[in-house]
C-alpha cells in the first residue's frame, strides 16, 4: 500500500529526483521547482530561469551535478548547487528539443517531428551522432540509449505491412543486417513492440 500525497503545481512537462531533491519544470513556466523526495512537500527554495519559456522535459547528470532543461529552442544547463543557470545549447527550427535523456554524459535530445536523435558530450557540448531512425516512423516521442549502446525509442509508425500505431523500437549500429536502409544510415531497427 502506498501513501498518496498530492500537490497541483501545474501542467507537469518534467520531474528528475538528485539526492533527495525532486525538481519539477511545468508548462510556460521560467520557474523550476523543488520538493522534498521524502515528504513530497515543496521547498523553500525555486529555481527562476531567466528566458526559459516552454519546458518540456529535464534530466540531471549526477556526476556534474546539472540539470538539463529542454525549452524546445534550447537546452538550459542549471546547477544543482548554486542555481546558476546558461543557455547551454540552441536548436533549430527544424529540430526543436522535446525529451531528454541521459546516460554516462551523454545526453540524448529527442525531437518530436524529426526523425533523429542527436546526442551530445555534457563535458563539453560537442554533437557526439545523429541517430537516423526509420522512413516509417514518425512523431518521435522519447529516446533513451541503453547500456549496450543501442537505443529505445517510442514513436508513431510502423513498418509498411502493419498499420499505423504507437510503438517502441530498439535500434542498434549492425550495418550488416542493414539491407533495406541506405548505406550511410547505419541504424536498422531489431525489435518492434507495438502498444495496443
Amino acid at each position: 500500500m502506498y501513501d498518496v500525497v498530492l500537490y497541483v503545481v501545474g501542467e507537469v512537462k518534467g520531474v528528475t529526483v538528485l539526492d533527495n531533491i525532486m525538481y519539477v519544470v511545468c508548462e510556460d513556466s521560467s520557474t523550476i521547482r523543488l520538493y522534498n523526495t521524502d515528504t513530497c512537500s515543496p521547498l523553500d527554495a525555486v529555481i527562476d530561469v531567466e528566458g526559459m519559456r516552454h519546458p518540456c522535459d529535464i534530466v540531471v547528470c549526477r556526476d556534474d551535478r546539472q540539470l538539463y532543461v529542454a525549452d524546445w529552442s534550447c537546452i538550459w544547463r542549471v546547477s544543482c548547487d548554486d542555481h546558476s543557470y546558461v543557455k547551454w545549447l540552441s536548436t533549430t527550427y527544424t529540430f526543436g528539443a522535446d525529451a531528454l535523456s541521459l546516460t554516462s554524459r551523454r545526453l540524448l535530445v529527442t525531437s518530436f517531428w524529426s526523425r533523429r536523435l542527436h546526442q551530445y558530450s555534457t563535458t563539453d557540448r560537442q554533437r557526439l551522432r545523429v541517430v537516423e531512425l526509420p522512413q516509417y516512423v514518425n512523431c518521435v516521442y522519447h529516446g533513451v540509449e541503453t547500456t549496450r549502446g543501442t537505443f529505445v525509442v517510442s514513436h508513431l509508425g510502423t513498418p509498411p505491412d502493419q498499420q499505423l500505431q504507437w510503438a517502441v523500437s530498439e535500434l542498434c549500429t549492425s550495418v550488416h543486417l542493414c539491407t533495406w536502409e541506405s548505406a550511410d544510415t547505419p541504424w536498422i531497427l531489431s525489435k518492434i513492440f507495438a502498444l495496443t
